[in-house]
């Protein structure tokens, strides 16, 4: 059993921490920040499509897939959204969370609707929102060819969970990515980028979110 414990980030927005690891979930100047700015800002608004299939790597606590949801609800985006994990949080984790109360209309009860639908069936969570969650390891996925226009790289970072990085899971990654698909993460190492670029992608180093001097976007080019 992993061993998690509830911590509050420096924007009031909590983080789940692994001691075992020594890594949180999310970046201790503000998970809400941190996620916002890469995975929607440069990320999700970056996408100039009506209907966006997107893939998290790492789906976690379930903010990234929040705050995606909510960008549907306020502009109406048609999403379908996946999201794997090797080892789903406990719900009495994700009680504790204060996420539900950053999604628009009073739809609170969304969040924890994602965390108790069934894994491996995929559910309409609003009428512009087809949520799916898969229970494996991304090594054991079998991923279908191109059928992503984004992908959501949110593993634990490359000190802490150095397997995720390697090449043959981001020729995964390549994989899964339409021509013209993007990858974003908060990772900026260079080993990262050159890896990258030898699968066929046009890497982009951004300013990070706070606590952070670099970002990474990569589009798939071939």
């Amino acid at each position: 059993m992993i061993n998690r414990e509830l911590h509050k980030t420096a924007d009031g927005s909590f983080t789940l921490r692994i001691h075992e690891l020594d890594e949180n979930y999310h970046s201790g100047h503000g998970a809400l920040q941190e996620a916002k700015h890469v995975f929607i800002e440069n990320g999700l608004k970056t996408v100039e499509l009506e209907i966006v299939h997107v893939f998290e790597m790492g789906f976690g606590t379930g903010l990234n897939a929040l705050l995606t949801l909510n960008e549907s609800l306020k502009n109406g985006t048609r999403i379908y959204y996946s999201g794997i994990e090797a080892y789903p949080v406990e719900l009495e984790y994700i009680e504790e969370l204060n996420y539900g109360e950053y999604l628009e209309g009073g739809n609170e009860d969304l969040f924890l609707k994602m965390h108790t639908k069934d894994w491996g069936k995929s559910a309409d969570l609003t009428p512009n929102f087809t949520f799916e969650k898969i229970h494996a390891k991304i090594e054991d996925y079998q991923a279908e060819t191109e059928k992503f226009d984004l992908v959501y790289f949110d593993a634990f970072g490359p000190r802490a969970q150095g397997e995720m990085w390697e090449l043959h899971i981001l020729a995964k990654m390549h994989q899964m990515l339409k021509i013209g698909g993007l990858l974003v993460t908060y990772c900026a190492k260079g080993q990262f980028k050159r890896d990258l670029k030898s699968l066929g992608f046009e890497v982009q180093s951004l300013p990070g979110p706070p606590g952070k001097r670099e970002m990474t976007r990569a589009v798939r080019i071939s």
